[in-house]
Protein backbone atom coordinates (compact mmCIF):
# COMPACT_ATOMS: atom_id res chain seq x y z
CA UNK A 1 0.00 0.00 0.00
CA UNK A 2 1.48 3.65 -0.95
CA UNK A 3 -0.74 6.75 -0.61
CA UNK A 4 -3.18 4.57 0.52
CA UNK A 5 -4.15 3.08 -2.32
CA UNK A 6 -5.23 -0.24 -2.34
CA UNK A 7 -3.64 -2.78 -4.95
CA UNK A 8 -6.12 -4.88 -6.78
CA UNK A 9 -5.16 -8.19 -5.84
CA UNK A 10 -4.77 -7.13 -2.06
CA UNK A 11 -6.88 -8.84 0.43
CA UNK A 12 -8.63 -6.00 2.05
CA UNK A 13 -8.56 -7.58 4.99
CA UNK A 14 -4.70 -6.81 5.11
CA UNK A 15 -5.05 -3.49 4.74
CA UNK A 16 -7.88 -3.31 7.01
CA UNK A 17 -5.89 -4.83 9.81
CA UNK A 18 -3.35 -2.06 8.75
CA UNK A 19 -5.18 0.70 8.58
CA UNK A 20 -6.65 0.06 12.67
CA UNK A 21 -3.00 -0.46 13.78
CA UNK A 22 -1.83 2.95 12.30
CA UNK A 23 -1.87 6.15 14.25
CA UNK A 24 -2.89 8.53 11.34
CA UNK A 25 -5.00 6.18 8.83
CA UNK A 26 -7.14 8.70 5.91
CA UNK A 27 -10.81 8.46 6.19
CA UNK A 28 -10.18 8.35 2.35
CA UNK A 29 -9.01 4.75 2.95
CA UNK A 30 -11.68 3.38 5.16
CA UNK A 31 -14.34 4.82 2.25
CA UNK A 32 -11.91 2.56 -0.15
CA UNK A 33 -11.99 -0.45 2.25
CA UNK A 34 -15.61 -0.32 2.45
CA UNK A 35 -16.10 -0.08 -1.51
CA UNK A 36 -13.47 -3.32 -1.96
CA UNK A 37 -15.62 -5.11 0.71
CA UNK A 38 -18.57 -4.63 -1.05
CA UNK A 39 -17.18 -6.12 -4.23
CA UNK A 40 -16.86 -9.11 -2.95
CA UNK A 41 -18.72 -12.10 -3.86
CA UNK A 42 -18.52 -13.22 -0.53
CA UNK A 43 -21.86 -12.57 1.74
CA UNK A 44 -19.38 -12.55 5.22
CA UNK A 45 -16.97 -9.90 3.29
CA UNK A 46 -19.36 -7.76 1.73
CA UNK A 47 -20.71 -7.54 5.91
CA UNK A 48 -17.58 -6.22 6.77
CA UNK A 49 -18.35 -2.65 4.75
CA UNK A 50 -21.11 -2.48 7.37
CA UNK A 51 -18.13 -2.87 10.41
CA UNK A 52 -15.58 -0.83 8.71
CA UNK A 53 -18.55 1.74 8.38
CA UNK A 54 -19.65 1.94 11.80
CA UNK A 55 -16.61 2.65 13.06
CA UNK A 56 -16.06 5.61 11.78
CA UNK A 57 -16.49 8.53 14.30
CA UNK A 58 -17.45 11.16 11.37
CA UNK A 59 -18.25 9.98 7.94
CA UNK A 60 -18.47 12.21 5.17
CA UNK A 61 -20.73 12.19 1.72
CA UNK A 62 -18.04 9.90 0.16
CA UNK A 63 -18.63 7.72 3.22
CA UNK A 64 -22.02 7.62 3.21
CA UNK A 65 -22.31 7.01 -0.71
CA UNK A 66 -19.74 3.89 -0.37
CA UNK A 67 -21.87 2.22 1.85
CA UNK A 68 -25.52 3.14 -0.08
CA UNK A 69 -23.36 1.60 -2.89
CA UNK A 70 -22.72 -1.44 -0.74
CA UNK A 71 -26.41 -2.53 -0.29
CA UNK A 72 -28.45 -1.70 -3.61
CA UNK A 73 -29.97 -5.40 -3.34
CA UNK A 74 -30.66 -4.23 0.16
CA UNK A 75 -33.79 -1.80 1.96
CA UNK A 76 -30.10 -1.25 4.30
CA UNK A 77 -29.13 1.24 1.65
CA UNK A 78 -32.50 3.36 1.37
CA UNK A 79 -31.84 3.06 5.21
CA UNK A 80 -28.82 4.73 5.13
CA UNK A 81 -29.86 6.66 3.42
CA UNK A 82 -32.13 8.38 5.42
CA UNK A 83 -29.70 8.24 8.34
CA UNK A 84 -27.48 10.38 6.43
CA UNK A 85 -29.98 13.12 6.28
CA UNK A 86 -29.91 13.03 9.54
CA UNK A 87 -26.52 14.18 10.23
CA UNK A 88 -27.49 16.27 7.98
CA UNK A 89 -25.73 15.64 4.28
CA UNK A 90 -27.07 15.99 1.39
CA UNK A 91 -26.62 13.42 -1.01
CA UNK A 92 -24.45 13.95 -4.31
CA UNK A 93 -25.23 13.06 -7.87
CA UNK A 94 -23.42 9.94 -7.29
CA UNK A 95 -25.49 8.90 -3.90
CA UNK A 96 -27.99 9.66 -6.07
CA UNK A 97 -27.33 6.94 -8.79
CA UNK A 98 -26.87 4.57 -6.32
CA UNK A 99 -30.26 4.79 -4.41
CA UNK A 100 -32.43 4.94 -8.12
CA UNK A 101 -30.40 1.70 -8.71
CA UNK A 102 -31.57 0.50 -5.31
CA UNK A 103 -35.20 1.41 -5.99
CA UNK A 104 -35.72 -0.57 -9.45
CA UNK A 105 -33.74 -3.58 -7.56
CA UNK A 106 -36.29 -3.39 -4.80
CA UNK A 107 -39.09 -2.18 -6.63
CA UNK A 108 -39.53 0.89 -4.78
CA UNK A 109 -41.05 3.22 -6.86
CA UNK A 110 -42.46 5.63 -4.41
CA UNK A 111 -39.29 6.27 -2.82
CA UNK A 112 -37.58 6.76 -6.30
CA UNK A 113 -40.27 9.37 -6.77
CA UNK A 114 -39.71 10.92 -3.39
CA UNK A 115 -35.80 11.01 -4.47
CA UNK A 116 -36.91 12.50 -8.12
CA UNK A 117 -38.23 15.40 -6.19
CA UNK A 118 -35.13 15.66 -4.19
CA UNK A 119 -33.15 15.51 -7.20
CA UNK A 120 -35.00 18.34 -8.96
CA UNK A 121 -34.57 20.84 -5.77
CA UNK A 122 -30.63 19.93 -5.81
CA UNK A 123 -30.72 20.81 -9.37
CA UNK A 124 -28.44 17.23 -9.72
CA UNK A 125 -31.30 15.50 -12.10
CA UNK A 126 -29.65 17.76 -14.68
CA UNK A 127 -26.29 16.23 -13.95
CA UNK A 128 -25.81 12.98 -16.26
CA UNK A 129 -24.43 10.75 -13.73
CA UNK A 130 -28.09 10.89 -12.12
CA UNK A 131 -29.84 11.69 -14.33
CA UNK A 132 -28.72 8.40 -16.62
CA UNK A 133 -29.62 7.14 -13.43
CA UNK A 134 -32.88 8.72 -13.26
CA UNK A 135 -33.49 7.48 -16.95
CA UNK A 136 -32.97 3.93 -16.12
CA UNK A 137 -35.06 4.33 -13.13
CA UNK A 138 -38.02 5.46 -15.16
CA UNK A 139 -37.68 2.27 -17.87
CA UNK A 140 -37.65 -0.09 -15.65
CA UNK A 141 -40.97 0.90 -14.13
CA UNK A 142 -42.21 1.43 -17.26
CA UNK A 143 -42.56 4.50 -17.83
CA UNK A 144 -40.53 5.65 -20.74
CA UNK A 145 -42.05 9.20 -21.46
CA UNK A 146 -40.84 9.81 -17.70
CA UNK A 147 -37.58 8.31 -18.95
CA UNK A 148 -37.95 10.70 -22.00
CA UNK A 149 -38.66 13.78 -19.87
CA UNK A 150 -35.63 13.26 -17.37
CA UNK A 151 -33.12 12.90 -20.75
CA UNK A 152 -34.59 16.16 -21.56
CA UNK A 153 -33.89 17.65 -18.73
CA UNK A 154 -29.79 16.92 -18.50
CA UNK A 155 -27.91 19.68 -19.67
CA UNK A 156 -24.83 18.00 -20.97
CA UNK A 157 -25.43 14.64 -22.07
CA UNK A 158 -23.23 12.42 -22.58
CA UNK A 159 -22.95 8.86 -24.21
CA UNK A 160 -23.91 7.20 -20.87
CA UNK A 161 -26.90 9.22 -20.92
CA UNK A 162 -28.06 8.24 -24.38
CA UNK A 163 -27.51 4.55 -23.59
CA UNK A 164 -30.37 4.83 -20.80
CA UNK A 165 -32.25 6.26 -23.00
CA UNK A 166 -32.11 4.00 -25.96
CA UNK A 167 -32.08 0.80 -24.02
CA UNK A 168 -34.98 1.90 -21.97
CA UNK A 169 -37.26 3.15 -25.38
CA UNK A 170 -36.35 -0.19 -26.71
CA UNK A 171 -36.75 -2.22 -23.96
CA UNK A 172 -40.53 -0.53 -23.47
CA UNK A 173 -41.66 -1.04 -27.24
CA UNK A 174 -40.92 1.89 -28.25
CA UNK A 175 -38.74 1.10 -30.92
CA UNK A 176 -39.19 4.19 -33.35
CA UNK A 177 -38.40 6.44 -30.38
CA UNK A 178 -35.46 4.61 -29.50
CA UNK A 179 -33.78 4.73 -33.49
CA UNK A 180 -34.78 8.51 -33.51
CA UNK A 181 -32.84 9.25 -30.31
CA UNK A 182 -29.74 6.92 -31.54
CA UNK A 183 -29.82 9.28 -34.77
CA UNK A 184 -29.86 12.71 -32.62
CA UNK A 185 -27.13 11.38 -30.64
CA UNK A 186 -25.25 10.50 -33.94
CA UNK A 187 -26.31 13.98 -34.95
CA UNK A 188 -24.53 15.53 -31.68
CA UNK A 189 -21.66 13.86 -32.38
CA UNK A 190 -21.47 11.41 -29.15
CA UNK A 191 -19.93 8.90 -29.28
CA UNK A 192 -21.57 4.94 -29.18
CA UNK A 193 -21.13 2.55 -26.72
CA UNK A 194 -22.24 -1.40 -26.66
CA UNK A 195 -25.37 -0.19 -24.66
CA UNK A 196 -25.94 2.56 -27.36
CA UNK A 197 -25.15 0.18 -30.61
CA UNK A 198 -26.91 -2.45 -28.89
CA UNK A 199 -30.19 -0.70 -27.81
CA UNK A 200 -30.69 0.83 -31.62
CA UNK A 201 -30.10 -3.10 -32.80
CA UNK A 202 -32.62 -4.00 -30.46
CA UNK A 203 -35.04 -1.43 -31.89
CA UNK A 204 -34.23 -2.19 -34.93
CA UNK A 205 -35.27 -5.63 -34.66
CA UNK A 206 -38.56 -5.09 -33.18
CA UNK A 207 -39.23 -3.17 -36.03
CA UNK A 208 -38.29 -6.01 -38.38
CA UNK A 209 -36.18 -3.46 -40.33
CA UNK A 210 -33.78 -4.82 -41.77
CA UNK A 211 -31.92 -1.66 -43.54
CA UNK A 212 -31.77 -0.62 -39.83
CA UNK A 213 -29.85 -3.63 -38.98
CA UNK A 214 -27.16 -3.22 -41.80
CA UNK A 215 -26.89 0.29 -41.34
CA UNK A 216 -26.57 -0.39 -37.27
CA UNK A 217 -23.70 -3.55 -38.09
CA UNK A 218 -22.06 -1.59 -40.20
CA UNK A 219 -21.67 0.95 -37.54
CA UNK A 220 -20.79 -1.12 -34.92
CA UNK A 221 -17.91 -2.33 -37.18
CA UNK A 222 -16.72 0.98 -38.00
CA UNK A 223 -16.58 2.13 -34.27
CA UNK A 224 -15.14 -1.14 -33.79
CA UNK A 225 -17.52 -3.00 -31.18
CA UNK A 226 -18.71 -6.03 -33.26
CA UNK A 227 -16.40 -8.11 -31.55
CA UNK A 228 -18.29 -7.40 -28.17
CA UNK A 229 -20.51 -10.22 -26.75
CA UNK A 230 -23.28 -7.94 -25.88
CA UNK A 231 -23.72 -6.26 -29.40
CA UNK A 232 -23.10 -10.02 -31.49
CA UNK A 233 -25.56 -10.94 -29.46
CA UNK A 234 -28.18 -8.26 -30.10
CA UNK A 235 -26.87 -8.31 -34.05
CA UNK A 236 -28.04 -12.50 -33.66
CA UNK A 237 -31.07 -11.59 -32.56
CA UNK A 238 -31.65 -8.63 -34.80
CA UNK A 239 -31.15 -10.90 -37.85
CA UNK A 240 -33.47 -13.41 -36.63
CA UNK A 241 -36.20 -10.75 -35.64
CA UNK A 242 -36.15 -9.67 -39.29
CA UNK A 243 -35.84 -13.32 -40.76
CA UNK A 244 -32.39 -12.90 -41.90
CA UNK A 245 -31.29 -15.94 -40.59
CA UNK A 246 -28.29 -16.88 -42.61
CA UNK A 247 -26.98 -13.06 -41.76
CA UNK A 248 -27.47 -13.90 -37.84
CA UNK A 249 -25.65 -17.23 -38.28
CA UNK A 250 -22.78 -15.20 -39.89
CA UNK A 251 -22.21 -13.08 -36.84
CA UNK A 252 -22.16 -15.43 -34.46
CA UNK A 253 -19.81 -17.84 -36.57
CA UNK A 254 -17.62 -14.54 -36.96
CA UNK A 255 -17.64 -14.55 -32.87
CA UNK A 256 -16.18 -17.67 -32.51
CA UNK A 257 -14.18 -19.73 -31.06
CA UNK A 258 -14.14 -18.77 -27.40
CA UNK A 259 -17.48 -17.24 -27.00
CA UNK A 260 -19.42 -18.22 -23.96
CA UNK A 261 -22.74 -19.68 -23.51
CA UNK A 262 -25.02 -16.86 -24.04
CA UNK A 263 -24.03 -16.42 -27.36
CA UNK A 264 -25.04 -20.15 -28.17
CA UNK A 265 -28.04 -19.23 -26.69
CA UNK A 266 -28.35 -16.37 -28.80
CA UNK A 267 -28.30 -18.46 -32.21
CA UNK A 268 -30.28 -21.34 -30.73
CA UNK A 269 -32.73 -19.18 -29.85
CA UNK A 270 -32.98 -17.63 -33.32
CA UNK A 271 -33.35 -21.12 -34.63
CA UNK A 272 -36.01 -21.96 -31.94
CA UNK A 273 -38.50 -18.86 -33.06
CA UNK A 274 -38.69 -19.96 -36.42
CA UNK A 275 -39.38 -23.52 -35.16
CA UNK A 276 -35.73 -24.72 -36.53
CA UNK A 277 -35.82 -28.10 -34.06
CA UNK A 278 -33.22 -29.56 -36.13
CA UNK A 279 -30.70 -26.51 -36.48
CA UNK A 280 -31.36 -25.71 -32.45
CA UNK A 281 -30.34 -29.65 -31.72
CA UNK A 282 -27.56 -29.51 -34.45
CA UNK A 283 -26.26 -26.41 -32.34
CA UNK A 284 -26.44 -27.86 -28.93
CA UNK A 285 -24.58 -30.62 -30.15
CA UNK A 286 -21.68 -28.34 -31.17
CA UNK A 287 -22.23 -26.36 -28.04
CA UNK A 288 -21.22 -30.08 -25.98
CA UNK A 289 -18.18 -30.77 -28.11
CA UNK A 290 -17.20 -27.08 -27.55
CA UNK A 291 -17.07 -27.96 -23.96
CA UNK A 292 -19.74 -25.68 -22.62
CA UNK A 293 -22.71 -26.45 -20.12
CA UNK A 294 -26.27 -26.12 -21.38
CA UNK A 295 -27.62 -23.73 -18.82
CA UNK A 296 -31.65 -22.82 -18.28
CA UNK A 297 -32.04 -20.80 -21.06
CA UNK A 298 -29.94 -24.08 -23.83
CA UNK A 299 -33.12 -25.62 -22.77
CA UNK A 300 -35.75 -22.75 -23.02
CA UNK A 301 -34.80 -22.04 -26.36
CA UNK A 302 -34.71 -26.45 -27.22
CA UNK A 303 -38.18 -26.12 -25.84
CA UNK A 304 -39.60 -23.21 -27.73
CA UNK A 305 -38.40 -25.00 -30.42
CA UNK A 306 -39.84 -28.16 -29.80
CA UNK A 307 -43.32 -25.59 -29.17
CA UNK A 308 -43.04 -24.01 -32.40
CA UNK A 309 -42.57 -27.25 -33.68
CA UNK A 310 -45.63 -28.63 -32.50
CA UNK A 311 -43.45 -31.65 -30.96
CA UNK A 312 -44.92 -32.35 -27.17
CA UNK A 313 -42.98 -35.90 -27.09
CA UNK A 314 -39.67 -34.17 -27.30
CA UNK A 315 -40.98 -31.33 -25.08
CA UNK A 316 -41.78 -33.49 -22.35
CA UNK A 317 -38.33 -36.05 -22.75
CA UNK A 318 -36.07 -32.97 -22.80
CA UNK A 319 -38.05 -31.06 -19.93
CA UNK A 320 -37.45 -34.26 -17.92
CA UNK A 321 -33.82 -34.35 -19.05
CA UNK A 322 -33.19 -30.53 -17.33
CA UNK A 323 -34.22 -31.45 -14.46
CA UNK A 324 -33.15 -34.69 -13.88
CA UNK A 325 -29.93 -34.72 -16.21
CA UNK A 326 -28.65 -31.20 -15.60
CA UNK A 327 -30.45 -30.39 -12.21
CA UNK A 328 -31.83 -27.69 -13.74
CA UNK A 329 -35.06 -26.31 -11.90
CA UNK A 330 -37.52 -25.34 -14.89
CA UNK A 331 -38.73 -21.58 -14.59
CA UNK A 332 -42.09 -20.34 -15.40
CA UNK A 333 -41.26 -19.80 -19.36
CA UNK A 334 -40.03 -23.75 -19.52
CA UNK A 335 -43.29 -24.89 -17.89
CA UNK A 336 -45.03 -22.45 -20.76
CA UNK A 337 -43.48 -24.19 -23.13
CA UNK A 338 -44.54 -27.50 -22.54
CA UNK A 339 -48.00 -25.93 -21.72
CA UNK A 340 -47.84 -25.14 -25.31
CA UNK A 341 -46.38 -27.64 -26.97
CA UNK A 342 -49.10 -30.26 -25.05
CA UNK A 343 -52.18 -27.89 -25.84
CA UNK A 344 -50.73 -27.46 -29.64
CA UNK A 345 -50.99 -31.27 -29.76
CA UNK A 346 -54.33 -31.47 -28.94
CA UNK A 347 -53.89 -32.88 -25.28
CA UNK A 348 -55.49 -30.00 -23.65
CA UNK A 349 -56.19 -31.80 -20.32
CA UNK A 350 -53.12 -33.06 -19.82
CA UNK A 351 -51.99 -29.34 -20.48
CA UNK A 352 -54.57 -28.16 -17.97
CA UNK A 353 -52.74 -30.02 -15.50
CA UNK A 354 -49.27 -29.30 -16.45
CA UNK A 355 -50.67 -25.61 -15.79
CA UNK A 356 -52.70 -26.11 -12.53
CA UNK A 357 -49.43 -28.35 -10.84
CA UNK A 358 -46.57 -26.17 -11.63
CA UNK A 359 -44.40 -24.55 -9.25
CA UNK A 360 -45.89 -21.76 -10.14
CA UNK A 361 -49.17 -19.52 -10.12
CA UNK A 362 -49.91 -19.46 -13.62
CA UNK A 363 -50.12 -15.87 -15.61
CA UNK A 364 -51.95 -14.30 -18.28
CA UNK A 365 -49.90 -15.73 -21.15
CA UNK A 366 -50.53 -19.54 -20.03
CA UNK A 367 -54.41 -19.44 -19.94
CA UNK A 368 -53.85 -17.11 -23.48
CA UNK A 369 -51.88 -19.68 -24.78
CA UNK A 370 -54.36 -22.47 -23.76
CA UNK A 371 -57.58 -20.84 -24.53
CA UNK A 372 -56.39 -20.13 -28.27
CA UNK A 373 -55.65 -24.15 -28.70
CA UNK A 374 -58.60 -24.87 -27.10
CA UNK A 375 -60.43 -22.73 -29.83
CA UNK A 376 -58.08 -24.00 -32.70
CA UNK A 377 -58.76 -27.90 -31.97
CA UNK A 378 -62.68 -26.44 -31.16
CA UNK A 379 -63.00 -27.39 -27.81
CA UNK A 380 -66.17 -24.88 -26.80
CA UNK A 381 -66.47 -25.62 -23.31
CA UNK A 382 -62.91 -25.85 -22.65
CA UNK A 383 -62.42 -22.31 -24.66
CA UNK A 384 -64.97 -20.79 -22.50
CA UNK A 385 -63.28 -22.02 -19.70
CA UNK A 386 -59.87 -20.88 -20.48
CA UNK A 387 -61.16 -17.77 -21.16
CA UNK A 388 -63.02 -17.41 -17.47
CA UNK A 389 -59.42 -18.12 -15.87
CA UNK A 390 -57.84 -15.32 -18.70
CA UNK A 391 -60.13 -12.73 -17.73
CA UNK A 392 -60.33 -13.06 -14.28
CA UNK A 393 -56.56 -12.05 -14.45
CA UNK A 394 -57.01 -9.35 -16.86
CA UNK A 395 -60.74 -8.51 -17.66
CA UNK A 396 -59.81 -6.11 -20.30
CA UNK A 397 -57.95 -8.53 -22.91
CA UNK A 398 -59.58 -8.01 -25.92
CA UNK A 399 -58.60 -11.23 -27.35
CA UNK A 400 -60.36 -13.72 -25.13
CA UNK A 401 -63.81 -12.08 -26.00
CA UNK A 402 -62.98 -12.39 -29.37
CA UNK A 403 -62.05 -16.11 -29.62
CA UNK A 404 -64.87 -17.03 -27.43
CA UNK A 405 -67.23 -15.42 -29.62
CA UNK A 406 -65.93 -16.94 -32.76
CA UNK A 407 -65.58 -20.32 -31.38
CA UNK A 408 -69.66 -20.17 -30.34
CA UNK A 409 -70.87 -18.74 -33.36
CA UNK A 410 -68.97 -21.65 -35.16
CA UNK A 411 -71.38 -23.98 -33.12
CA UNK A 412 -74.63 -21.32 -33.91
CA UNK A 413 -74.72 -20.54 -29.63
CA UNK A 414 -75.73 -16.73 -31.21
CA UNK A 415 -77.31 -16.35 -27.33
CA UNK A 416 -73.82 -16.74 -25.66
CA UNK A 417 -72.54 -14.38 -28.38
CA UNK A 418 -74.45 -11.59 -27.61
CA UNK A 419 -73.56 -12.62 -24.05
CA UNK A 420 -70.55 -12.02 -24.44
CA UNK A 421 -70.75 -8.68 -26.46
CA UNK A 422 -72.72 -7.18 -23.77
CA UNK A 423 -70.16 -8.47 -21.14
CA UNK A 424 -67.54 -6.11 -23.28
CA UNK A 425 -69.74 -3.33 -23.51
CA UNK A 426 -70.35 -3.32 -19.63
CA UNK A 427 -66.19 -3.79 -19.01
CA UNK A 428 -65.77 -1.08 -21.69
CA UNK A 429 -63.32 -3.31 -23.41
CA UNK A 430 -62.33 -2.33 -26.96
CA UNK A 431 -60.15 -4.21 -29.29
CA UNK A 432 -56.99 -2.69 -29.10
CA UNK A 433 -56.08 -0.90 -32.34
CA UNK A 434 -53.94 -3.03 -34.19
CA UNK A 435 -50.78 -1.40 -36.36
CA UNK A 436 -48.30 -2.79 -38.85
CA UNK A 437 -45.45 -1.86 -40.42
CA UNK A 438 -43.41 -2.04 -42.80
CA UNK A 439 -39.79 -0.99 -43.80
CA UNK A 440 -38.79 0.13 -47.55
CA UNK A 441 -35.53 1.73 -48.12
CA UNK A 442 -34.36 2.79 -44.83
CA UNK A 443 -37.63 4.08 -43.74
CA UNK A 444 -40.37 2.10 -41.59
CA UNK A 445 -44.00 3.09 -42.70
CA UNK A 446 -46.55 2.47 -40.19
CA UNK A 447 -50.16 1.80 -41.03
CA UNK A 448 -53.42 0.75 -38.97
CA UNK A 449 -56.79 -0.68 -39.84
CA UNK A 450 -58.67 1.01 -42.58
CA UNK A 451 -55.69 3.57 -42.73
CA UNK A 452 -55.98 6.65 -45.35
CA UNK A 453 -53.24 8.71 -44.28
CA UNK A 454 -50.56 7.50 -46.50
CA UNK A 455 -49.44 9.53 -49.56
CA UNK A 456 -49.86 6.26 -51.61
CA UNK A 457 -53.22 5.51 -50.74
CA UNK A 458 -55.13 4.52 -54.01
CA UNK A 459 -52.23 3.09 -54.95
CA UNK A 460 -52.44 0.81 -51.87
CA UNK A 461 -56.28 0.07 -51.92
CA UNK A 462 -55.88 -0.66 -55.76
CA UNK A 463 -53.34 -3.03 -55.34
CA UNK A 464 -54.97 -5.01 -52.34
CA UNK A 465 -57.91 -4.98 -53.93
CA UNK A 466 -56.53 -6.90 -57.05
CA UNK A 467 -54.63 -9.20 -54.61
CA UNK A 468 -57.69 -9.80 -52.84
CA UNK A 469 -59.52 -10.79 -56.24
CA UNK A 470 -56.78 -13.43 -56.89
CA UNK A 471 -56.76 -15.24 -53.45
CA UNK A 472 -60.65 -15.41 -53.26
CA UNK A 473 -60.52 -16.83 -57.13
CA UNK A 474 -57.56 -19.44 -55.31
CA UNK A 475 -60.37 -20.73 -52.69
CA UNK A 476 -59.73 -17.97 -50.42
CA UNK A 477 -62.89 -17.04 -47.74
CA UNK A 478 -63.17 -14.35 -45.04
CA UNK A 479 -63.13 -16.04 -41.47
CA UNK A 480 -66.26 -14.36 -39.91
CA UNK A 481 -65.53 -12.39 -36.86
CA UNK A 482 -68.49 -12.23 -34.63
CA UNK A 483 -67.40 -9.24 -32.29
CA UNK A 484 -67.66 -7.32 -34.83
CA UNK A 485 -70.78 -5.70 -35.23
CA UNK A 486 -71.37 -5.11 -39.04
CA UNK A 487 -74.01 -6.52 -41.14
CA UNK A 488 -70.87 -8.08 -43.84
CA UNK A 489 -68.94 -9.95 -42.07
CA UNK A 490 -67.09 -10.52 -45.26
CA UNK A 491 -65.48 -6.89 -45.71
CA UNK A 492 -64.76 -6.81 -41.75
CA UNK A 493 -60.96 -7.46 -42.01
CA UNK A 494 -60.56 -6.60 -45.62
CA UNK A 495 -58.80 -3.63 -44.75
CA UNK A 496 -56.51 -5.10 -42.09
CA UNK A 497 -53.26 -3.05 -41.29
CA UNK A 498 -51.18 -6.25 -42.06
CA UNK A 499 -53.10 -6.83 -45.37
CA UNK A 500 -52.39 -2.32 -45.55
CA UNK A 501 -48.53 -3.34 -45.09
CA UNK A 502 -48.54 -5.71 -47.55
CA UNK A 503 -49.84 -3.87 -50.43
CA UNK A 504 -47.76 -1.03 -49.89
CA UNK A 505 -44.72 -3.12 -49.95
CA UNK A 506 -45.90 -4.38 -52.98
CA UNK A 507 -46.48 -1.18 -54.55
CA UNK A 508 -43.31 0.19 -53.63
CA UNK A 509 -40.52 -2.34 -54.39
CA UNK A 510 -40.03 -3.54 -50.63
CA UNK A 511 -37.67 -5.91 -51.76
CA UNK A 512 -36.72 -7.21 -55.08
CA UNK A 513 -38.53 -10.26 -56.68
CA UNK A 514 -37.55 -13.71 -54.74
CA UNK A 515 -36.64 -12.04 -51.76
CA UNK A 516 -39.04 -12.10 -48.78
CA UNK A 517 -41.51 -9.28 -47.94
CA UNK A 518 -41.18 -8.95 -43.78
CA UNK A 519 -44.21 -6.94 -42.10
CA UNK A 520 -44.26 -6.29 -37.98
CA UNK A 521 -47.38 -6.08 -36.41
CA UNK A 522 -48.30 -4.96 -32.61
CA UNK A 523 -51.13 -7.88 -31.81
CA UNK A 524 -51.16 -11.06 -32.87
CA UNK A 525 -52.32 -11.81 -36.45
CA UNK A 526 -55.96 -12.58 -36.80
CA UNK A 527 -57.21 -15.81 -38.01
CA UNK A 528 -58.44 -13.96 -41.23
CA UNK A 529 -55.15 -12.40 -41.71
CA UNK A 530 -53.44 -15.71 -41.48
CA UNK A 531 -55.70 -17.51 -43.49
CA UNK A 532 -55.52 -14.60 -46.30
CA UNK A 533 -51.09 -14.53 -46.13
CA UNK A 534 -51.09 -18.17 -46.85
CA UNK A 535 -53.00 -17.26 -50.30
CA UNK A 536 -50.99 -14.24 -50.59
CA UNK A 537 -47.78 -16.59 -50.88
CA UNK A 538 -48.80 -18.45 -53.29
CA UNK A 539 -50.15 -16.08 -55.70
CA UNK A 540 -47.39 -13.81 -55.21
CA UNK A 541 -45.17 -16.87 -55.48
CA UNK A 542 -42.49 -15.02 -52.89
CA UNK A 543 -42.45 -15.81 -49.19
CA UNK A 544 -43.45 -13.27 -46.73
CA UNK A 545 -42.36 -12.91 -42.82
CA UNK A 546 -45.02 -11.22 -40.61
CA UNK A 547 -43.80 -11.35 -36.85
CA UNK A 548 -46.51 -10.46 -34.53
CA UNK A 549 -46.62 -10.45 -30.48
CA UNK A 550 -46.35 -14.06 -29.97
CA UNK A 551 -44.43 -15.97 -33.09
CA UNK A 552 -42.49 -14.62 -36.23
CA UNK A 553 -44.77 -16.66 -39.02
CA UNK A 554 -43.25 -17.16 -42.35
CA UNK A 555 -45.65 -17.93 -45.20
CA UNK A 556 -44.38 -19.87 -48.46
CA UNK A 557 -46.53 -21.66 -50.86
CA UNK A 558 -49.58 -21.72 -49.53
CA UNK A 559 -48.56 -22.68 -45.73
CA UNK A 560 -47.03 -21.34 -42.55
CA UNK A 561 -44.07 -22.23 -40.29
CA UNK A 562 -46.76 -22.32 -37.47
CA UNK A 563 -48.53 -24.96 -38.76
CA UNK A 564 -51.80 -22.79 -37.60
CA UNK A 565 -50.95 -22.34 -33.88
CA UNK A 566 -49.98 -19.61 -32.67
Amino acid sequence: MAGGIIESNTDPRILHAQAIKSPRTQLSLFNRLITFYSNSTNPLIVSYSHRVFSQLSSPNIISWTSIISAHTHSFLSLNYFLSMLRYPLLPTQRSLASLFKACVNLSALSFGLALHSMAFKLSLNTQPFSGSALIHFYAKFRLPQNARKAFDEIIHRDEVCYGALIVGLAQNSRPLDAFSAFAEMKGCNVRSTIYTVSGALSAAGQMVALEHCRVIHGHAIVAGLDGNVVVGCTLIDGYGRVGHIVDARMVFDELLPGVNTVVWNAMMSVYAQHGDKSSVLGMYNAMQVEGLVPDRFTFLALLTAFCNAGLFLESEQWFQRMRMEYKIKPGLEHYKCLVGAMAGAGRLEEAEHIAMTMPFEPDAAVWRTLLSSCAYHGAVDKTCEMAKRLLELDPRDDSAYEIVANVLSAKGRWDEVAEMRKLMIYRRVKKKQGRSWIEVKGKVHVFLAEDRRHEKTEEIYSKLAELMEKIEKSGYVPVRDEMLPREDKREAHRYDSEKLALAFGVVAGAAPPGKALRIVKNLRICRDSHEAFKYFSRVMGREIIVRDTNKCHRFLNGSCTCGGIW
